[in-house]
């Protein structure tokens, strides 16, 4: 549970801060933003939603991502771990319209920003087993 908690909020932290920092990724509200039938109303809803979303896809789906991948970032030393992060944000940004990341810089900055945001609250909300 706790391991899905960090990854809930270093999405979220993560989509925040990409957001404020990286110039070319926006967050937008729509008249029509809704979520199964929730109307979404201000941007803080639509980032805690984009938010939980991405960190379940980073819980449930990375693993086996990265799986598949391992060759890959065993040839590349764990560089192509980048390359899953940015996929499950294009894969975000597809499902979305409130969600705008172009191609690949500001996908790779974002997906930067969330790794080391993931670390750290792993970290953070990591039990001491001592």
């Amino acid at each position: 549970m706790r391991k899905i908690l960090s990854q809930v909020l270093a999405a979220t932290a993560g989509l925040w801060l990409s957001k404020s920092v990286v110039p070319k990724i926006q967050i937008a509200l729509y008249p029509d933003s809704s979520f199964f039938g929730i109307s979404l109303t201000s941007e803080w809803h639509i980032i805690l939603l984009l938010g939980i979303i991405l960190g379940l896809l980073n819980h449930y789906i990375k693993p086996v991502l990265d799986t598949i991948l391992l060759p890959l970032q065993i040839a590349t030393l764990g560089i192509f771990n980048f390359i899953s992060t940015m996929a499950l944000l294009w894969t975000v940004d597809a499902i979305f319209k409130e969600f705008s990341a172009p191609w690949l810089w500001p996908l790779l900055y974002a997906s930067i920003i969330i790794w080391a945001l993931s670390i750290i609250s792993s970290k953070l909300l990591a039990r001491n087993e001592y």
